[in-house]
């Protein structure tokens, strides 16, 4: 029986300080390599993870390893994770191999709980990372697997949009995983389809989280010719 305990499970680091950030996924690739770049510079990453055996390799990185199952949890339980966290970031997904309704379950109906959430405990700083096809139909002739994933993204964020957040949504491309160059594209306008690595979308999100200047924006991602900390500074500059 999943209770309110799982979910107040912390384990500790010493020493960190900082913005505290609560990261929904928290042992996905680009989630692992983003709460390194946080705790890197000083902030406080709080990784949120379904699987108690997954603490390690997150504490690995210098966050902290707290067990939330999004799919299990209710409104109140991620509400008292979320309490003293100056952002929060949705990196969770329900990976390669899952089917439709577990697209909809993580990539939606997580994305909608932790919002809510939000909301609860007044955390507005929101950084959702969604996929680049999301905000249109899937392209005809997609399986169903695929189509799901994408409407599950699409209404994901439309929710976000409909809350008094500070959101941003960043669209990634296709992901590698490739050393990241440092050197991005990133656009509110639609772009080509392209790939961006791992690394640098996990860079890209670690610059926006205190970027409030692009809250309201929802911005496409690829590899590109621009450095990261430029290219959201061109973005937030309008």
């Amino acid at each position: 029986m999943f209770g309110r305990a799982d979910c107040a499970k912390w384990f500790s680091i010493a020493g960190v300080r900082g913005m505290r950030v609560v990261i929904a996924g928290g042992h996905g690739k680009i989630a692992l390599k983003l709460e390194s770049l946080l705790f890197a510079r000083e902030d406080e990453p709080v990784g949120l993870i379904r699987n108690p055996a997954h603490a390690t390799e997150v504490e690995a990185m210098g966050a902290q390893a707290v067990v939330c199952d999004l799919e299990r949890a209710d409104v109140s339980q991620v509400a008292e994770v979320l309490r003293g966290a100056d952002a929060v970031v949705f990196a969770a997904g329900a990976g390669a191999g899952s089917g439709v309704e577990r697209k909809y379950a993580v990539d939606r109906d997580g994305s909608i709980l932790l919002a809510k959430a939000c909301e609860q405990v007044g955390v507005r700083r929101f950084v959702q990372i969604s996929s680049m096809g999301a905000g249109q139909p899937p392209q005809a002739g997609s399986n169903e697997v695929w189509s799901a994933y994408i409407n599950a993204k699409t209404e994901a964020e439309d929710d976000l949009r409909s809350r008094g957040l500070n959101w941003t949504i960043v669209r990634p491309g296709r992901l590698t995983d490739d050393e990241g160059t440092g050197l991005v594209h990133l656009s509110q306008s639609p772009v080509s389809a392209a790939e961006v690595s791992r690394d640098d979308v996990a860079a890209v999100v670690a610059e926006l989280l205190g970027v409030s200047a692009t809250s309201g924006m929802t911005l496409e991602l690829t590899g590109g010719d621009i450095p990261v900390r430029e290219a959201v500074q061109r973005i937030a500059a309008g």
